[in-house]
């Protein structure tokens, strides 16, 4: 997962999903998904490229992407499907939906689609398409933060036990005839 990859092939711009009630700096739209045919193979991968706004007067017109024709090359990183809304009622089909179930759409339309991972685009917006994905952090400072914290749980343990073990000594009566 998140792994750089380039990818060439043809779009299949008639199989495009917009998922709807997607959020980009602070605005509400579509991510657009477009099912990429790998060049010299029969295999599939959803491509999410991008994000675009829609249109608040008319909710079923769908923006214009632009999808060129013919060989595409496509940047981007490895990454699970997007992520599932709740959804009211049975899963919508079509264009605008509000979540995308890949091995369902594989059947839907007969593509052989990984079913298990997408590809998100990155690099500059283009062909309409906003593209300012939230930064995937796997880097190592996540794992010092965890045992920064286990270590100081730990000296918080020991300097309890030390309180009131000292505390207990010195709470105990003063009387001789009384024994623990």
């Amino acid at each position: 997962m998140h792994r750089s990859v380039q990818l060439r092939g043809q779009w299949i711009a008639d199989r495009t999903v917009f998922l709807d009630n997607r959020q980009m700096n602070a605005k509400v739209g579509f991510y657009v998904l477009t099912p990429l045919r790998i060049q010299n193979t029969d295999t599939v991968v959803m491509v999410q490229r991008g994000w675009v706004l829609r249109n608040f007067v008319d909710r079923s017109q769908l923006p214009v992407v632009e999808s060129p024709v013919g060989s595409v090359d496509v940047t981007g990183r490895i990454a699970l499907p997007p992520s599932k809304l709740y959804e009211m009622g049975d899963p919508s089909v079509g264009a605008i939906r509000q979540n995308l179930d890949l091995p369902k759409f594989r059947l839907e339309t007969g593509l052989a689609l990984a079913t298990h991972v997408t590809v998100v685009q990155t690099g500059a917006a283009s062909e309409g398409l906003l593209r300012d994905w939230p930064v995937v952090n796997a880097g190592v400072e996540k794992h010092h933060g965890y045992a920064a914290q286990w270590f100081a749980l730990t000296a918080l343990i020991v300097g309890l036990f030390a309180w009131f073990q000292l505390r207990r000594r010195t709470s105990l009566p003063k009387d001789p005839d009384f024994h623990v």
